[in-house]
């Protein structure tokens, strides 16, 4: 063969094997052989969950859910708060990045994994486990300088970029309107009072993670910057210190077209749902987010195993009101209390849900065509 011949050959063959990646890629999110996804993968691609270990091999539970398309995303912690034990997920840099390859080699679909590093106090990457020093919101937002905001953010995207994690459940965008509040305030989780301030250092972060092809999640709608309570532990009701001001960053940010997911707070306010609290809340998520916003990505579900859904509701209720209310992504953390079985008893509560008709397999159809563009978005970025 020729050199000229050669080099066409070669052109064409690099052509052939590009299209066939992005075939098996596009199979893969809509379903084997390229047909429409079956009702259970549907479902399990709107469950995400934690779960013990520092690695996992094919005997794990949380693999085979991940292989048989029950399970659509993972997140890890570096603490387990139901064993008060430092071990959970998270020891080195190089156990994270072997742990992330191996569940991610399990899925069919590319699977989201998600972890919450904010900065300060709520990173779960420290400086213990040889991971980089991180700043809360707050003092970036105390500074107020872009560029300092824009280089701690670009070091924790290439962090999880490394790591091979694709999900950052931050940044946080509640106002601190109280700073006494016990999660968000107390803890430096807000970086500022002033809503301007908010969205200009939210934005920074977000565009950061987009940079590395992470995926954020702004949290938590519809603000619980206000609030005097923990809804980790029990009932929040912010109805008398919520204010509309609270809404400023996320409609900016939902204007901006730079939000991928915004994650729900399970505080409740009679003045948006006289009877559920926000994750739960047709009003809420489907009238004020997405009618009112226009808010059309994925819309995530702070961990519905804390105290104010876990203490007040079964768990088919919180289900069925989560999808009625217009939730995607349901979180089970795993780390409010342990529940080796919840992936697979939440299946089975939404799949016979389906069956008795009193959900849609039309709604279940929404939330995945939803996730599906979302994650058609990592493959974009590998």
């Amino acid at each position: 063969m020729s050199m000229k011949g050669f080099v066409r050959w070669t052109a064409i063959t690099v052509v052939l094997l590009s299209s066939l990646i992005a075939a098996s890629a596009q199979g893969a999110l809509s379903g084997e052989d390229g047909q429409a996804a079956p009702l259970d993968t549907k479902i399990g691609q709107m469950l995400m969950v934690g779960f013990r270990g520092l690695t996992v091999d094919e005997t794990s539970p949380v693999v085979n859910g991940i292989r048989h398309g029950h399970i659509g995303g993972v997140i890890l912690f570096d603490y387990d708060v139901p064993a008060r034990s430092p071990v959970r997920n998270i020891t080195s840099p190089g156990q994270v990045k072997t742990l992330v390859a191996r569940l991610q080699r399990a899925a069919k679909r590319p699977l989201l994994v998600a972890i919450d590093q904010e900065g300060g106090k709520v990173s779960r990457l420290k400086e213990t486990f040889g991971f980089p020093p991180s700043v809360s919101q707050e003092y970036l937002g105390d500074a107020d300088s872009p560029e300092r905001t824009r280089r701690h953010a670009a070091q924790t995207a290439k962090t999880l970029a490394d790591l091979g994690i694709n999900v950052n459940f931050a940044p946080v965008v509640d106002v601190n309107t109280n700073p006494g509040n016990p999660v968000i305030g107390g803890m430096g989780r807000s970086f500022s009072p002033d809503p301007a301030t908010v969205v200009t250092h939210a934005l920074i972060v977000i565009d950061a993670l987009h940079e590395e092809g992470i995926l954020s999640a702004i949290k938590h709608f519809p603000g619980h910057g206000s609030s005097r309570a923990d809804s980790h532990r029990g009932f929040v009701d912010v109805t008398d210190s919520w204010s509309s001001m609270e809404l400023i960053p996320f409609r900016r940010i939902v204007e901006s077209g730079r939000c991928d997911m915004v994650m729900t707070a399970h505080i409740f306010n009679e003045r948006l749902d006289p009877a559920w609290p926000a994750t739960l809340s047709t009003h809420t998520i489907t009238g004020l987010l997405r009618r009112d916003m226009g808010f059309q990505g994925v819309v995530v579900s702070d961990d519905m195993q804390m105290g104010a859904i876990r203490s007040c509701y079964s768990l088919e209720t919180a289900l069925s009101r989560a999808l009625d209310a217009g939730c995607d992504i349901l979180i089970f953390a795993n780390n409010s209390v342990y529940e080796e079985d919840i992936a697979a008893r939440a299946h089975r509560l939404i799949r016979a849900m389906v069956a008795r008709g009193t959900v849609s397999p039309a709604r279940i159809d929404k939330s995945f065509e939803r996730i599906m563009r979302l994650k058609k978005g990592l493959l974009k970025q590998q």
